[in-house]
């Protein structure tokens, strides 16, 4: 019995990625009916807006989803009593200490997982008693960690260094990606940029035809100073990288940032003054399609890569 598929109750080891302007209860919903596991992004909703989308997805499925709650976003103590009173039994938190929130949660017979980019951060999540962890690597979009590790050399070091279930995260959209990271040791995967590129993503059409017609190198990870993002390379990529040229403070790199670029990007379309947050794996991914196709391309994938790989032996 897959680890994964057993703590959540889910047919397929495939956890959809709570992303900011993407993950609203149409894909969570969906992608929990396709016998994955949807997660609604709370990090780009207000409290209200959260609640709403909750109720949304209990009416849009019977399947078990959750929330993803990034801790550096204000209004965590409402998000956390929103998410107790309409009784979600999942949370997965990221960008924050796992200590803050998880025996809270657990208290009230939620199922923790937390994000992180490092062993280190793994073993600290596991520590704090969460029930499984997203090891997330340096080609993941959207926040990401400094230490650039690749996904193929993450999950068999947190393998190494912790006993609860692990999903790996980061490059991962095809059968075959979801069985290599399987195969270096972790229990299922997380899926961002595969998912933000399906018919029921809440995300603006010009970013979802965007993230299609990206080839391999059309992102980049930047902003360390202030919470490493992978971008697209639009417009204000651009502009952010002439301000580095000329040795920026963090304050005149916030200025720049300005508020709600990420949401004047992927919601509203904006491309060229927006801030695109995408995977490295968007170079694979060449077409906008339904979440239960999706799903079903995987675990296709995922069976007959199996049995090729047990052919090479």
């Amino acid at each position: 019995m897959n680890k994964i598929t057993s703590l959540f109750n889910i047919k397929y080891p495939i956890v959809q990625g709570g992303m900011i302007w993407n993950s609203g209860y149409k894909l969570a919903s969906a992608v929990s009916n396709a016998g994955g596991l949807g997660l609604i992004g709370a990090g780009s909703m207000y409290p209200d807006v959260l609640r709403t989308h909750i109720q949304k997805c209990k009416k849009a499925t019977d399947k078990p989803f959750g929330v993803n709650v990034p801790m550096l976003y204000p209004n965590i103590e409402e998000i956390m009593q929103i998410i107790v009173e309409e009784g979600v039994k999942i949370v997965f938190t990221s960008a924050g200490n796992p200590k803050t929130w998880t025996s809270f949660l657990k208290e009230k017979g939620i199922t923790v997982v937390h994000v992180v980019s490092s062993s280190k951060f793994a073993l600290k999540a596991q520590e704090a008693g969460v029930d499984a962890v997203v090891a997330e690597g340096f080609e993941a979009g959207g926040h990401n960690g400094r230490e650039e590790t690749t996904t193929l050399t993450l999950i068999p070091m947190v393998r190494e260094q912790i006993s609860i279930p692990l999903i790996a995260a980061g490059g991962i959209a095809t059968g075959r990606g979801m069985l290599a990271a399987m195969v270096l040791g972790a229990d299922g995967v997380q899926v961002g940029s595969r998912f933000a590129a399906s018919t029921e993503s809440s995300s603006h059409s010009n970013f979802k035809q965007t993230i299609v017609a990206l080839e391999e190198g059309g992102t980049h990870l930047t902003l360390k100073e202030l919470a490493p993002v992978r971008l697209i390379k639009n417009k204000f990529y651009h502009d952010v990288q002439e301000l580095y040229a000329t040795c920026p403070t963090t304050d005149e790199l916030k200025a720049l940032l300005g508020r709600a670029r990420a949401k004047r990007g992927m919601f509203e379309g904006d491309l060229e003054e927006g801030e695109l947050e995408i995977g490295q794996i968007a170079g694979l991914i060449h077409d906008i399609k339904p979440v239960e196709n999706i799903v079903k391309d995987m675990i296709a994938e995922f069976e007959a890569a199996t049995n090729e790989v047990a052919s090479l032996l």
